[in-house]
């Protein structure tokens, strides 16, 4: 009985790990780029750390590219939010040149860039206000997550190895 309730306790302490890295790659700013590094630092392989974060910074991505205009237009109307939001939008449109000029395919590398600022929710706002089709936006965070993934992946592992070592 004792063995089982440990057994129990392993896996809870497994999914939790797991939920931890999930959520952390789904929040703004941090993303799959601070998720990877806690996945590791959690005691998940690299591979793991990478597919979890990946799965978990696609998560927002639809919400954000279907919701965010209606929101932010709702909020406009708002006294308290109105400013907020014309900066916050003005900010996007303005750091969106790349996308602006060279559509899904700079999407896709803005996403790609492992830098602060960039990523799955800076690229979803953007392609959102610039009224970029889904069928066109989605592909390319998507592709741009994927190498943005195996990027900090490749850092990451390198990383470990050389602690490890």
């Amino acid at each position: 009985m004792l063995e089982l309730s440990g057994l129990i306790q392993e896996l809870i302490n497994v999914i939790s790990i797991e939920m931890t890295v999930l959520l952390t790659a789904a929040m703004p700013v941090i993303e799959l780029r601070g998720a990877i590094p806690v996945g590791i630092s959690l005691g998940l392989s690299p591979l793991h750390a990478t597919l979890l974060s990946f799965i978990g910074s696609i998560i927002p991505v639809p919400f954000i590219l279907f919701t965010i205009r209606p929101v932010f237009n709702a909020l406009k109307k708002t006294k308290t939010f109105e400013k907020v939001i014309h900066k916050l939008t003005h900010r996007s449109l303005n750091n969106s040149g790349q996308i602006q000029k060279y559509g899904a395919w700079g999407l896709l590398v803005f996403v790609a860039i492992p830098l602060p600022g960039t990523g799955v929710w800076s690229g979803s706002l953007a392609a959102a206000l610039l009224d970029m089709r889904f069928k066109w936006a989605f592909p390319a965070i998507l592709v741009g997550n994927l190498i943005a993934a195996v990027l900090i992946f490749a850092l990451s592992h390198g990383v470990v190895s050389v602690i490890g070592a």
